[in-house]
């Protein structure tokens, strides 16, 4: 006998269709004769429609009474599931976070897991019950509610696993696993039949979204084993695991893009020691997370630096930068939001010269202008104009694996 968690995103339980759906491959697999722990995520655009419910009553809400609205909709799914669950007759249970001992820290809206308390889970297990778990959200020492951010219930079923020593951690989505790209956008995208820890944490922090990239550091971390697949079509997932056979013809495993970015770049700096360190130790205190940074060469006493941040954090970034612009000692700061980052990852690249060379010849072909690029021994990205994001990824996949299609 297994113990398996499943986690069904927002798609795969938009309705009262899909919802039946679910509980028939949750019960399949209990039928099986595995242990089930399912964590299911809001319904379809249920986050978004209590957003604005929140905006109409009050734009500048606490993130804390936020948490305590949108923790709603995964407590909707769920017992919707477990009544579904019911329904075929099958003995079921749903809990809320933290009903299932998931303990977080205190950053409302973008929480951390600190650990998760599983007893109560293994009691309803022991009883043989299905065990649905409310995603994305947990309780913080002062019995708060909090939620984990965006993509948090993939960090809650990771979690669940790794805190129960699950065989397997199957996330449920409504693609058949992890693609070379975007399937939906990008012609000639394949299905990948594994791919390593590292591969698929640096697609999901560039921008594909499959899988959120805490959840695939954790599960790295506690070595969890790992299935993408599909909701709806019964076809086999993708693996995620340590090592992969090395079978691909590629050496590139996928391409991602990134338009939820933007650059700043700030202009006549004193060309002196330390003013890195000044720059980027003020945003790093106000918790801005920078990306890609460029310097300039210094001449005429004064240089130039460019980084990137995501959108949410521009204006902050730029507020801080400019109040401190006495301090920090430069001309102005120059802002662009219309611009995407478009990336290739693969753990072949370390042992492929030209790589880079290759993705370059693709942009330069398509008349993409490239403004700031970026490298590690599995990545590469640049920055592009917005405009033209679509149209890289698709000139960059044809140029890796397009001989693979024909």
């Amino acid at each position: 006998m297994a113990l398996i968690v499943q986690k069904f995103g927002g798609t795969s339980v938009a309705n009262a269709d899909r919802i039946r759906n679910v509980a028939r491959i949750i019960t399949d697999t209990y039928k099986a004769g595995n242990q089930v722990v399912a964590v299911l995520s809001a319904q379809g655009d249920t986050t978004d429609d209590l957003i604005e419910k929140a905006a109409e009553i009050n734009p500048n809400a606490s993130k804390r009474e936020m948490d305590m609205l949108l923790s709603t909709g995964e407590q909707i799914s769920c017992s919707l599931c477990a009544m579904a669950i019911e329904g075929l007759g099958y003995p079921a249970i749903s809990l809320t976070g933290w009903q299932a001992g998931m303990k977080t820290n205190s950053t409302y809206s973008n929480a951390r897991i600190k650990r998760v308390e599983c007893e109560r889970i293994r009691n309803e297990l022991d009883r043989h019950s299905i065990v649905i778990v409310t995603g994305f959200q947990g309780i913080n020492k002062y019995d708060d509610i909090t939620t984990l951010g965006r993509g948090g219930s993939d960090t809650s079923a990771v979690a669940l696993a790794a805190g129960l020593h699950a065989d397997l951690c199957q996330i449920y989505t409504d693609v058949d696993g992890i693609y070379t790209a975007d399937p939906r956008f990008v012609r000639g995208a394949r299905k990948l039949e594994e791919i390593t820890f590292d591969e698929m944490l640096e697609l999901a922090s560039l921008g594909a979204q499959v899988l959120h990239n805490r959840s695939v550091e954790m599960a790295k971390r506690y070595n969890v084993n790992l299935e993408v697949i599909s909701s709806f079509s019964g076809n086999p997932g993708t693996k995620v695991k340590e090592v992969v056979k090395n079978v691909e013809k590629s050496h590139i495993s996928g391409v991602a893009k990134d338009k939820n970015i933007a650059r700043l770049a700030l202009v006549g700096l004193k060309d002196e020691p330390g003013i890195a360190f000044k720059i980027f130790s003020l945003l790093a205190r106000n918790k801005i997370n920078v990306d890609i940074i460029l310097q300039s060469i210094g001449r005429n006493e004064s240089k130039d630096i460019s980084f990137t941040v995501g959108k949410p954090d521009l204006e902050e970034a730029k507020r801080l930068l400019e109040e401190n612009k006495e301090w920090l000692s430069f001309d102005h700061v120059d802002v662009s939001d219309r611009i995407a980052k478009v990336s290739i990852v693969g753990a072949g690249m370390m042992n492929t010269p030209g790589t880079a060379a290759r993705m370059f010849e693709a942009l330069f072909n398509a008349g993409i202008n490239i403004h700031m690029i970026s490298t590690s021994e599995i990545k590469v990205s640049v920055l592009v104009p917005a405009e033209d994001a679509d149209r890289a990824v698709q000139v960059i996949h044809d140029q890796f694996f397009d001989e693979f299609n024909s």
